[in-house]
């Protein structure tokens, strides 16, 4: 969603969603289950172009200080890092990076993975593969030169 009010917005629709059609739930894993709402939710908010544009938000980590670490440089680097890894995940098409969000920052397993995105397993290791490909090449590549 590309925005966490967003997504949180997208959350409690399917969570509202689930409710209303928790009769149609026929047993398995409910986890997978609600995903699946979760992710046909925030696609058909995304195409139905009911989101908000990109705000800026306040982050407790990045905006509030930081007692263990006072050193600017580092708090400016660490920032930075997080930074260019948030743009790297937003530039990779939406196949890939809803499995690596899926993967990496939630921790599911491939089968769950597979379930919520209704691709079979091998083509979930195979956008895997491919993303984190993407992401470290968008992360370790050499910015072009300036010109004079």
């Amino acid at each position: 969603m590309r925005n966490e009010d967003e997504a949180a917005d997208a959350v409690q629709d399917a969570c509202l969603r689930a409710l209303r059609f928790i009769g149609g739930f026929r047993g398995g894993d409910g986890r997978v289950w609600l995903l699946a709402i979760v992710r046909n939710t925030c696609y058909s908010r995304l195409k139905g172009g009911k989101t908000r544009d990109m705000e800026t938000e306040f982050d407790d980590e990045i905006h509030s200080p930081d007692t263990a670490t006072t050193n600017p440089e580092a708090l400016l680097e660490r920032s930075r890092d997080s930074e260019a890894l948030r743009g790297a995940l937003e530039k990779l098409p939406e196949e890939f990076r809803e499995i690596i969000v899926m993967r990496e920052l939630e921790g599911m397993a491939y089968k769950e993975i597979a379930d919520v995105a209704g691709v079979p397993i091998g083509t979930v290791m195979s956008r895997l593969a491919r993303a984190r490909k993407r992401l470290q090449h968008m992360l370790t590549a050499a910015p072009p030169p300036k010109e004079s």
